[in-house]
């Protein structure tokens, strides 16, 4: 039925304006007190709950940073079935992001190209909103908030940029994530060099208090570069890395190469990530501790691709561009597919 509607309806309008149309019906299931009626119908098995970051996620997989920009659909999104929302990319300062069109749909590959660049109410606007959902809304998934640095902000004052984010938004998250890896922003991945990260993700530590902390890095680094960060955060204290944002990368795809043009730079995210995110997610889980939270994010579409993540080494596992695909019913069948593959699983043991 949604495959349907998305071949003759959605498909034909602006990729933006479509995730809107979207956003308001999430938005409108808490409005419409329709919410709790909605999770009984998704409510995840109880055989699929994780202990990490010490907190209780009721399933391994939630939407990624880039779905909820600003916090405005934790609600709705946990409803559906997502464990947890990570919300953000939020900045210290309010921002349009980049110029429209900015988002585009590569079909054959079931995967987008965007360059939003960070379009967010900025980090006071967000603690506001949240700090309305926590003492308003018990039944609700577990809250990440992802930070950036502000685009008007040179990269050699991102710290104190992202201090100020931290500040605001820490006491409101159940956990933190440092963003680093974003390529619409300018400078934003050079932060991923040592002699950078490392000031900046010991200033935000410090400031985020008892709030977890995570990083989250780009799959375009080389493997020892990953293996670096991975070594670096665990040096450091952090409690996780977020494995992988989008990509710059063009190789492989099957839409038509003029498509692919015409859409011009940004992140790809989607199904061509699926080898590099799994990748880089072995790599990380050989260089930290078991108990360190690491979450993999890129190109999960069925039950069975999280499940291969979670075998792999992720603790929870993310996805955000095959929902656009799937539908409002995506983390339903996730979830269903997941205690299926258990069940099965133990009877064969």
């Amino acid at each position: 039925m949604y495959a349907f509607f998305f071949r003759h309806v959605l498909s034909r309008i602006d990729p933006e304006r479509a995730h809107h149309l979207a956003f308001d019906v999430i938005r409108a299931l808490p409005r419409l007190h329709l919410d709790g009626l909605v999770a009984r119908f998704t409510r995840s098995p109880d055989n699929l709950a994780v202990e990490t970051l010490g907190l209780r996620f009721p399933t391994p997989f939630g939407v990624a940073a880039g779905f909820d920009k600003d916090g405005r659909g934790i609600v709705g999104l946990g409803a559906l079935g997502f464990g947890h929302v990570e919300i953000g990319t939020i900045t210290a300062r309010a921002q349009p992001g980049n110029p429209t069109p900015r988002l585009f749909r590569l079909i054959p590959d079931r995967a987008v190209i965007n360059r939003m660049g960070f379009n967010n109410a900025g980090a006071a606007s967000a603690s506001l909103r949240l700090a309305q959902v926590r003492s308003t809304t018990q039944a609700r998934p577990i809250i990440g908030v992802n930070i950036g640095k502000s685009r008007v902000v040179d990269v050699d004052d991102a710290i104190d940029d992202y201090l100020q984010s931290a500040r605001a938004l820490a006491p409101m998250a159940d956990y933190l994530v440092v963003n680093v890896s974003s390529p619409n922003t300018p400078g934003l991945r050079g932060l991923q060099e040592l002699d950078k990260l490392a000031p900046l993700l010991t200033a935000v530590k410090a400031e985020a208090g008892a709030t977890p902390l995570l990083v989250k890095i780009a799959p375009d680094l080389s493997d020892d570069e990953v293996l670096r960060i991975s070594e670096l955060a665990v040096e450091l204290g952090l409690d996780g890395i977020i494995a992988t944002n989008t990509t710059i990368s063009r190789e492989g795809l099957r839409t038509d190469p003029a498509v692919v043009e015409a859409a011009g730079a940004g992140g790809l995210s989607g199904a061509p990530l699926v080898a590099r995110s799994l990748e880089v997610l072995k790599l990380i889980r050989s260089a930290v501790p078991a108990e360190l939270c690491v979450i993999s994010v890129g190109g999960v579409d069925t039950a069975y691709d999280v499940d291969q993540r979670l075998a792999a080494g992720a603790t929870l596992v993310q996805g955000y561009t095959a929902f656009l695909y799937r539908g409002p019913l995506w983390a339903r069948s996730i979830n269903i597919g997941l205690a299926r593959l258990r069940r099965t699983r133990s009877h064969t043991e």
